[in-house]
């Protein structure tokens, strides 16, 4: 039998066709296969966003119900789907081998809630709108600037002048966690620029929000684990004591809820 040898193994690769190692690995595993965006699919999911919004909308406080709930579906349902749809981003969505549509319904449904919860968070640090910048990582038109990083969703211009991050999360099955590049990122922003970062979590499969100050998580904190089902990642355990609003009642001003720290 003739040797087999680094030679032969491209040889035989290139007689399939392929100039490279990763094409056939591509073919073999049919990754080179792009599927074909379910828009029927995603419909239904666009639907459900509208059904989560209202069911929100119906049970928070008065302060920041949003009377025109119908307007603002539109706004950040069906316009901000198109314009993803436009510019042909939704079938390059792909996070850790699941389908655009999903990537699709997880991004929509942080975005819509962040966006929803503006209102609360203007009555919470008692600042007009105008003083809650998006500076987010996303472009709607740019499948390369649209992805997740690590630099907060907002800023707000607090009624001392100062500047504050906000980190806006939300949760849906129970599990509170915060990314380690999350804390890592507002650590950094604050030893550079000054500037101090909170994460507000949203949990709202059990109607709770957490406020957490991201630049002063210590890093032997004992709240750091990791989460097997995310890979091995590692992240910072919301635990319940950081819970300081019910969904379902008016929002606590910033000086209720670290009035021992502030």
């Amino acid at each position: 039998m003739n040797k087999l040898t680094a030679q032969y193994f491209k040889t035989y690769r290139a007689d399939l066709g392929f100039t490279n190692q990763i094409d056939v690995k591509k073919f073999f595993s049919g990754k080179d296969i792009t599927p074909t965006v379910d828009y029927n699919y995603i419909e239904l999911l666009n639907t459900r966003l509208v059904e989560i919004i209202k069911k929100i909308n119906s049970l928070v406080s008065i302060d920041i119900n949003i009377s025109t709930i119908d307007e603002f579906c539109t706004d950040n349902v069906e316009i901000v789907f198109n314009k993803l749809k436009d510019n042909n981003i939704i079938q390059k969505l792909t996070n850790q081998g699941r389908r655009p549509e999903q990537v699709y319904f997880s991004w929509m449904r942080g975005y819509i809630i962040s966006n929803y919860f503006l209102k609360a968070l203007s009555k919470i640090f008692e600042v007009n709108l105008g003083n809650i910048s998006l500076i987010g990582g996303d472009d709607l038109v740019n499948i390369e600037l649209f992805k997740r990083t690590p630099t907060a969703d907002l800023e707000i211009i607090l009624k001392d002048g100062n500047k504050l991050r906000i980190e806006v999360q939300s949760g849906f099955v129970g599990v509170n966690d915060i990314k380690q590049h999350k804390v890592l990122e507002a650590k950094k922003v604050f030893k550079t620029d000054g500037i101090a970062s909170l994460a507000i979590h949203f949990d709202l499969f059990n109607g709770q929000v957490a406020f957490i100050k991201l630049n002063e998580i210590e890093d032997d904190s004992v709240n750091w684990i990791t989460r097997q089902q995310m890979e091995g990642q590692t992240v910072f355990n919301i635990e319940q004591n950081y819970f300081s609003w019910k969904l379902t009642e008016t929002p606590p001003l910033l000086n209720e809820i670290f009035s021992d720290r502030i």
